[in-house]
């Protein structure tokens, strides 16, 4: 799974001038920013753009980006300014319903957005531990096979991800190495489409996205980067992200309490995926754009048929629960 951000570049030409806090003109342009976002009313904020951003970003893609960036975020619940930098471009700390960002906004002498970029808010205040505590299960009941996953970039690319670090994703494979069973060509061809994600422990369910349609194979959806996803937090405070499920399947909601091994949802095809996987890695805090990943390690799993305790999969492992477990 990529990561979920979800960014405009643009143009920024700003003078060399630096003030220290926010001007009128950028507090009522990034109000009426929040208040047409939020209004879903995107053709508004896309007539606030100068002539180079409306160029670089056409009302197509203005609407295209923000309607992705709502359903994933949600609506901005409160907006913060940090600083302004470069003169004209004035940092927000925005807290959307699912996450947090930091909006930079840059304003030119017509009082026009020439510059705009949103990214993850860096929190480092939060403790990232080395490794998970509690004691984990594999998040299925079948043997799958490792495709991403260890500690370098060759075995994993997540790595260069600070929340997805030491995340994995995970197929079922046949004898022969093949996710699918004929041509690969439809979803219901490859074996984990419709496999039981289960909970690997103990926890509450924090986030819950839902109702993201399946892909086509080798089709991505760019701006719903999960897909359909689930945060667990686990009595041990460490964050559980669950990736890809299938459409119309999540069987959980948001504050439930659950039990090791109790279902999740159906393994799918849904957000960046190209073929249905499970991504799953652990992360300190629940807002996947400011957080830290943690290594993961399962209580006592089989790998390629030998017992193993307290294990970190690497890629091309197969992987299942050990005898008397699920």
């Amino acid at each position: 799974m990529r990561n979920i951000i979800l960014t405009i570049l643009s143009f920024f030409s700003v003078p060399n001038l630096f003030a220290q806090s926010e001007t009128l003109v950028h507090k009522t342009v990034s109000d009426s920013f929040e208040l047409y976002y939020n209004a879903a009313q995107y053709d508004r904020i896309f007539a606030m753009f100068s002539p180079e951003m409306k160029n670089a970003l056409p009302l197509e893609k203005t609407e295209e980006f923000f309607s992705g960036l709502q359903t994933q975020a949600g609506k901005i619940t409160q907006k913060q300014f940090i600083k302004m930098t470069q003169g004209t471009v004035a940092v927000y700390k925005a807290n959307f319903e699912h996450t947090i960002f930091a909006i930079n906004l840059s304003i030119d002498d017509n009082k026009k957005i020439n510059g705009l970029y949103i990214k993850p808010f860096a929190d480092e205040s939060q403790p990232a531990p080395a490794r998970n505590s509690s004691k984990l299960i594999l998040p299925f009941k079948e043997e799958w096979t490792v495709i991403w996953g260890g500690d370098t970039k060759e075995l994993n690319y997540h790595v260069e991800t600070p929340a997805q670090k030491n995340a994995f994703d995970l197929v079922i494979t046949d004898a022969s190495g093949k996710s699918f069973k004929t041509d690969g060509k439809t979803n219901e061809d490859y074996y984990a489409f419709g496999k039981e994600i289960i909970a690997p422990c103990d926890g509450t369910v924090v986030l819950v996205v839902d109702g993201v349609k399946d892909n086509a194979i080798s089709e991505t959806n760019t701006f719903n980067v999960g897909g359909n996803m689930v945060i667990l937090k686990s009595t041990a405070n460490e964050y559980l992200v669950f990736c890809h499920f299938k459409h119309g399947t999540l069987q959980v909601k948001e504050g439930q309490t659950l039990k090791q091994g109790q279902l999740l949802g159906l393994c799918g095809n849904t957000g960046n995926s190209s073929e249905p996987h499970l991504h799953f890695h652990i992360q300190n805090i629940e807002n996947i754009n400011s957080a830290t990943g943690v290594k993961c390690y399962f209580e006592k799993i089989l790998v390629n048929g030998m017992e193993k305790k307290d294990h970190s999969p690497i890629q091309k492992e197969k992987i299942r629960n050990g005898d008397g477990t699920y």
